[in-house]
């Protein structure tokens, strides 16, 4: 008995320590979703590169920016700030690359880290953008040896994907090449405009949780910060292009007049357009509704005892049964008085008398007398026609009198 107990007690554990097993081996890998938010612990997210701005200009608090940049810059009159924006990909139309040129003309630094460039700040600087987006995550894992080189001559690695993206066609006279990726093509470059400085970076992972967090490659991120003003007045982080996922219209752009986008520039107006879509909509749910055809109201069942009662004592008449008329007259009245009343008529007596009068609403006296006239001609052996249209006359009168 006890090797039976010893062998469950072996088969139990060994199923939990194949469940464990089982559980361990289909752990998930975290998401590599390219976020590049602030608030994001994951691989690819900016948790630690916020906290590392935080730590490089402590002088500053950073102003968290969630609008256009052409809203910031009509809010602010700033000559020696920083402004950072780490996004998966940067859409600008051309109201707010001229915002961003006359931020950096009047002395500020915009530092840009994004896979992709829009074409429209590129043109402005004469430059453009050899970009590759990265292969499905597959691939993840993979030996890959991505070197990106400093300008100062540093490398940093990760096992990645490799920085494929870079700037070409740049004017040499206003950019300067700050870095590069693993076939030396740069990936860094700062524009000079004005009083200030454009800072452009095409591989964003550069500034990731994962990246970062990889051996000392944070002095990376000190080193592409080396650059920019020390103590800059104010310092701006953006949390609004990040969330971009395609190119808006331009306010001065005929060919890409959006009537949408022009509506919603107006709080009002846009106020009224949803109230109205949602009138619609409402409209529509109501009117689509399946509507009840009118339902007839449906007559009450007519009480037929009566009439039937009344149609067999005709039949009886005219043989002059008189007798037998009368006999059917008392059982259907009893009949009526079963199932109205719900009371019993094969014992009739005093009780009987007064529960039916109490219950009929008829005077006792009447309902006396009437089984009186029934009884009479149940034990009569004839019945004349006086006698006849009397119980008649009685049962009837019950029945109005009721």
């Amino acid at each position: 008995m006890n090797k039976i107990y010893l062998h469950i007690f072996l088969l139990i554990l060994l199923a939990v320590s194949i469940t464990s097993c089982n559980d361990q081996s289909q752990k998930k890998l975290p998401s590599l979703t390219e976020t590049f938010s602030k608030v994001d612990k994951r691989p690819f997210g900016t948790y630690i590169a916020y906290g590392q701005v935080e730590n490089m200009f402590s002088r500053n608090t950073i102003r968290n920016k969630k609008q256009a940049f052409t809203k910031t810059w009509n809010e602010i009159s700033d000559t020696a700030s920083l402004y950072v924006c780490l996004a998966p990909a940067l859409y600008v139309n051309d109201e707010e690359v001229k915002a961003m040129m006359n931020y950096v003309y009047a002395g500020n630094t915009l530092f840009i880290a994004a896979n992709y460039i829009d074409d429209a700040l590129l043109k402005e600087i004469k430059c453009k953008e050899d970009y590759k987006p990265i292969p499905p995550y597959y691939n993840f894992f993979d030996s890959i040896r991505n070197t990106n080189t400093q300008f100062s001559d540093s490398s940093f690695s990760y096992y990645y994907h490799p920085y494929k993206n870079s700037f070409y066609n740049y004017d040499s006279v206003f950019t300067k090449v700050l870095g590069v990726n693993e076939n030396k093509k740069p990936n860094y470059i700062v524009f000079f405009h004005g009083k200030g400085k454009l800072f452009l970076h095409c591989d964003p992972k550069a500034f990731s949780n994962y990246f970062l967090l990889k051996n000392e490659n944070y002095r990376y991120m000190e080193n592409a910060f080396s650059y920019t003003a020390n103590n800059p007045d104010h310092l701006y982080w953006d949390d609004y292009y990040l969330k971009l996922r395609s190119k808006r219209n331009s306010g001065n752009d005929n060919k890409s007049f959006s009537s949408l986008s022009e509506i919603m520039k107006h709080p009002p107006l846009a106020a009224a357009f949803w109230l109205s879509l949602l009138s619609l909509l409402l409209y529509i749910l109501f009117g689509i509704k399946r509507r009840e055809r009118i339902i007839e109201k449906r007559k009450s069942n007519e009480n037929t005892t009566v009439t039937f009662t009344e149609t067999i004592g005709r039949l009886y008449l005219q043989k002059k049964d008189n007798k037998n008329i009368a006999e059917k007259m008392s059982t259907y009245f009893n009949e009526y008085v079963r199932n109205n009343y719900f009371l019993n008529t094969s014992n009739i007596n005093a009780d009987f008398i007064t529960t039916l009068s109490r219950k009929s609403g008829v005077a006792r006296e009447k309902v006396e007398a009437l089984y009186r006239t029934i009884h009479h001609a149940q034990t009569n052996e004839a019945v004349d026609d006086y006698q006849l249209l009397s119980l008649n006359e009685q049962i009837q009168n019950f029945y109005k009198k009721q």
